[in-house]
């Protein structure tokens, strides 16, 4: 027998978080019930303003609250180097963990037919677009090296290597298997900087 159906739906609307199950949930949820329900107030007002406010960028795809995110609006990036992500998560750790002053594509997955995602839904007729235009000279794959990854990643230097564009892809210190915003930075900044010709 439930004692709350609202605390039941508080634990199930936690479950949607990612590594976050039926014990943890329900942790979660009596910790905020129980000794932070001002924090659980100022939670959910934050999630409400980002879902109703943040967007994407209409350049790079990249989360933003206007229609071009700081990146793509920063004149001193070089728009000769682009690096392809699958997230905005891996966007901010290679930007925090770097020194790369290029701009991006983010993807918002991967190429996935069994799942059905195709390059209609990562926004490839929109890469292919910025890659027509001329100004960049090296696509940098930054797609964790998973199965789709790889697909991907085949996908995008075909692409590329039609329109003359060099493709680099990140060296050593990338995991097969692994997910890039899981690395630690001086990781990153290694693979990063050591990047290879795909």
């Amino acid at each position: 027998m439930s004692v709350s159906p609202l605390l039941d739906q508080l634990i199930e609307a936690l479950r949607c978080l990612p590594g976050v199950g039926p014990r943890s949930a329900a942790r979660i949820a009596y910790h905020l019930l129980e000794r932070d329900r001002e924090g659980a107030l100022h939670l959910a007002d934050a999630l409400r303003e980002a879902v109703e406010k943040v967007g994407h960028c209409e350049r790079c795809r990249n989360f933003s609250e206007t229609p071009l995110c700081a990146i793509c609006s920063d004149a001193r990036r070089n728009g000769e180097l682009l690096c392809v992500v699958e997230n905005p998560a891996q966007l901010a750790a290679i930007d925090q963990a770097t020194h790369f002053r290029g701009v991006y594509h983010v993807l918002m997955g991967r190429l996935s037919p069994l799942d059905g995602i195709g390059p209609e839904d990562l926004g490839l007729d929109r890469l292919e677009e910025r890659l027509r235009e001329g100004e960049v000279r090296e696509l940098i794959l930054a797609v964790s090296p998973t199965v789709e990854g790889e697909v991907t990643s085949h996908y995008l230097s075909e692409m590329a290597r039609g329109l003359d564009i060099r493709v680099t892809r990140l060296a050593q210190g990338v995991p097969m298997g692994g997910e890039l915003e899981s690395l630690d930075s001086g990781t990153l900044t290694q693979a990063f900087e050591l990047r290879r010709d795909y």
